[in-house]
């Protein structure tokens, strides 16, 4: 299930659907939300959006943060993107990528440089500095948290942004057309970290 929070002190735009994962379906919290409020921090300004999106996970933490850490390999398992080259050979804050985005997006190429990477927190926050698209002053936040789910270890994945609205589009529609993309992103993610998660047990005899 992906879906969006929101609680009080959240950032403009922030809204809830998925109840299950804060909790409120009568098990214990998947995630910390006061962890979310301090990781997701973003200041929007009037003429942009924000929106915080999750989603639960069959498989095990590190295998999923393996997938979402590989800034130098995006399409490990992001759909959209085609080819990723790097600006220097090591990864560390401040790295610089080329993406180029396959055809059906309102996008060519983008530019984006690592702004947040922590191992031992799950943090990978990028922002967008150039490209050939309409997501100006776009800036991300993806945190991988340990969950469990029916006696199993998964995993919450929470993915926040902010973004310009473009002129001629609305906030709304700005809002909604990042979520499909970021949507189709984790649920991309969640399939094959749940089928990576499974290959022992498909080899096993």
């Amino acid at each position: 299930m992906v879906g969006l929070i929101n609680g009080v002190g959240y950032p403009r735009g922030w809204k809830l659907v998925d109840e299950e994962v804060l909790g409120r379906s009568g098990r214990a919290p998947a995630i910390d939300v006061e962890s979310v409020r301090r990781l997701h921090r973003h200041e929007p300004r009037e003429n942009q959006c924000t929106s915080v999106l999750v989603k639960h996970i069959q498989a095990p933490v590190h295998l999923v943060w393996s997938l979402v850490r590989s800034f130098d390999q995006p399409q490990k398992y992001k759909p959209f993107v085609s080819r990723c080259v790097m600006m220097g050979g090591v990864l560390e804050i401040g790295s610089v990528r080329e993406v180029n985005v396959k055809s059906g997006l309102p996008a060519t190429t983008s530019t984006e440089r690592l702004e947040q990477f922590d191992d031992n927190e799950h943090i990978l926050g990028i922002r967008i500095v150039g490209g050939d698209h309409r997501l100006k002053n776009y800036s991300s936040i993806i945190t991988v948290h340990p969950d469990c789910k029916d006696g199993r270890p998964g995993t919450t994945v929470v993915e926040s942004f902010t973004v310009d609205v473009p002129e001629g589009n609305t906030e709304d529609e700005t809002c909604y057309f990042v979520e499909a993309v970021i949507q189709c992103n984790l649920k991309s993610l969640a399939e094959i970290s749940e089928r990576l998660a499974h290959q022992p047990l498909l080899l096993s005899p």
